[in-house]
């Protein structure tokens, strides 16, 4: 049976308009370039920011023609705490204040337990954790004196679910939603909402890089739509949460996903 194919984009509402957003691991095809082309659509003024200088002047123009303004684009590996306090710094010096920081940035892998290496495991676990963690920090120190503020961390179904061979990845997207709650119960006095969305499967051209049609097509059967995400669907989430119509959400974890058992 043919899945349905996926919808059109819905139209813009304005539902960020004005607000200060930053992106991280925004530049290529992924979530992160779909969500700052949505927040952008929605009114925002957005910031990107990727690991990757070239890839990220290419996003960076490519919102400009989208957009007409060429958006602020700040270099910065998460896994470095000077890179990532000059983005924060970089953002509010350029636009006077951060309203949205949405911590995208993650890396995956495979590889069976028994097999794992110590340096496989430290690298997935000090990009999706704990590069989560020092944007997340870096968000509220400017946030939280201003008592206003949107953190929307990228989390994944697999800090739920189990699966062969990714228990770094899982490891880390399930510390993700225990530091999303954790940074919301500590912000919640001073107004600033803290929350993630969990997607299954998105799709973009760098999956193939990583896995084979195989292995894309038996993860796109567990899905109720016989289908992956659009990024843009995952990013539309993101935008919800960042938007006010998500006023009385904090610390929750939002599945972007159709999988069933």
């Amino acid at each position: 049976m043919t899945p349905p194919a996926p919808p059109e984009p819905p139209p813009a509402h304005d539902l960020l308009a004005g607000k200060v957003v930053v992106v991280t691991a925004a530049a290529g095809t992924g979530i992160g370039f779909a969500t700052a082309r949505r927040c952008a659509e929605e009114g925002a003024v957005v910031v990107l920011s990727d690991s990757h200088p070239r890839r990220l002047d290419e996003a960076a123009d490519q919102l400009a023609e989208i957009t007409g303004t060429r958006p602020l684009a700040v270099p910065c590996n998460v896994t470095d705490e000077d890179q990532v306090q000059l983005l924060y710094d970089s953002a509010v010096a350029e636009h006077g204040r951060i309203d949205v920081a949405v911590n995208n940035a993650g890396l995956g892998g495979s590889a069976r337990i028994v097999d794992m290496t110590d340096e496989e495991w430290g690298t997935v676990l000090d990009v999706t954790l704990t590069g989560t963690f020092r944007c997340t920090r870096a968000a509220l120190r400017h946030m939280l004196p201003r008592r206003s503020g949107v953190i929307v961390n990228n989390a994944s179904v697999l800090g739920w679910r189990a699966q062969v061979e990714q228990a770094h990845y899982a490891a880390a997207k399930a510390g993700v939603m225990a530091l999303t709650r954790c940074a919301a119960a500590e912000s919640a006095e001073a107004g600033v909402r803290v929350n993630a969305v969990s997607p299954s499967l998105a799709l973009h051209p760098f999956l193939n890089r990583v896995m084979s049609d195989e292995a894309l097509e038996e993860l796109r059967s567990r899905e109720l739509f016989g289908r992956g995400a659009e990024t843009w669907e995952v990013a539309n989430v993101i935008v919800f949460l960042a938007s006010d119509y998500s006023s009385y959400m904090s610390g929750e974890v939002v599945s972007v996903s159709s999988q069933h058992p």
